[in-house]
């Protein structure tokens, strides 16, 4: 292959990194949503549709006023809201997921859950399964988005957010890790 072409592919591949993967979920519709998020023709880089799925959920339960995170839900939680968006096309995304109720079987209680407690598992996550570590920071990324009151799916700023997190958990051990999601400052990704 030549030199010109082997720049050509490096322009078109280092062109699609630039493109941030942000989403306002308040300006979707759940046509929009199925077409140019989950299954997008030219996805952005880094976007993983089990990461966004997961951010979609912790938000969801948020939104619902739930303190709860459900560990056996995220397959009923992606089908029904995939399902939801099949029957109403030109529902809004934030439609959509107040109407999907998720599987409550096996709830979370962040409010009962010591902030320490969880860093020391997630830090333990991280060392033993980096990939599982990062789709349980997501659901926690987008609980807090909702709670701030954002709508805004920024898939970069989750690093930021959970350098955040950890931190806030490093300062207040003992708090929940409810009551230290509600309060996470971690940059602009946080207002709609």
């Amino acid at each position: 292959m030549k030199l010109s072409g082997i720049l050509l592919i490096f322009v078109c591949c280092w062109s699609g990194t630039s493109r941030a993967a942000n989403v306002n979920i308040a300006t979707l519709t759940c046509v929009k949503y199925q077409n140019e998020v989950i299954a997008a023709p030219n996805p952005a880089p880094g976007s993983d549709p089990i990461n966004t799925m997961m951010w979609l959920f912790g938000y969801s339960v948020a939104k619902s006023g739930a303190h709860v995170m459900y560990g056996d839900a995220l397959a009923s939680f992606g089908f029904a809201l995939d399902a939801e968006c099949k029957d109403n096309p030109a529902e809004s995304l934030l439609e959509a997921l107040s109407a999907v109720k998720p599987n409550t079987k096996n709830p979370m209680d962040l409010t009962e859950l010591e902030c320490q407690t969880f860093a020391a598992r997630h830090l333990d996550l991280v060392k033993s399964d980096l990939e599982s570590a990062n789709t349980i920071m997501m659901w926690l990324y987008g609980f807090a988005v909702a709670k701030a009151g954002g709508h805004l799916f920024d898939a970069d700023a989750v690093g930021t957010f959970e350098s955040a997190l950890m931190g806030d958990c490093q300062k207040n051990p003992g708090r929940s890790l409810f009551d230290e999601l509600t309060g996470v400052k971690w940059g602009k990704s946080k207002s709609p």
